[in-house]
């Protein structure tokens, strides 16, 4: 369990389950927005909201990386005004929320009482590309990744 564990989070083992993602091709900036809504739910209700979003029934508010980003009413539900639907990081998140459900089954853990413990986003290593501008310049063109690592707990406990 300490620092060669892999995770930022250390938990007990027989109470709770843990998965994560690396190098992810999601943007990083919308991946943390999606994240920050999700810590302390239950797992029926996170499911639920990552599905509402791919569906535009509920937005993502943003509030720390907001500049630019557009109005929406759906955002008063969480007493902000801004928010945006990014379903590529609700998708992302939602195949991880999986993969941590099943470990939870594997390990014998009641899957209707977990809720999410721990739920971080980390930057991952820029993926480097160029582009080709006028006057045989090259800028660079790169994207922003994420690794995304998940824990699961028991509300009895």
């Amino acid at each position: 369990m300490g620092k060669n564990s892999g995770y930022s989070y250390l938990s007990d083992p027989a109470n709770t389950c843990r998965a994560k993602a690396s190098n992810m091709r999601v943007h990083f900036k919308n991946t943390v927005e999606t994240a920050s809504v999700l810590r302390g739910m239950t797992v029926s209700r996170a499911t639920a909201y990552l599905k509402n979003v791919i569906a535009h029934k509920e937005c993502a508010p943003f509030k720390k990386y907001k500049g630019g980003v557009g109005r929406t009413a759906q955002a008063k539900a969480f007493k902000t005004t801004q928010g945006r639907w990014p379903e590529k990081s609700a998708k992302f998140l939602l195949d991880l929320l999986k993969n941590a459900v099943s470990n939870a089954e594997f390990k014998g853990m009641d899957c209707d009482n977990l809720y999410i413990v721990h739920l971080q986003v980390n930057p991952a290593q820029l993926n480097r590309r160029r582009t080709f501008r006028a006057h045989g310049r090259i800028t660079p063109y790169m994207g922003h990744h994420c690794h995304f690592e998940i824990v699961l707990g028991e509300k009895g406990n």
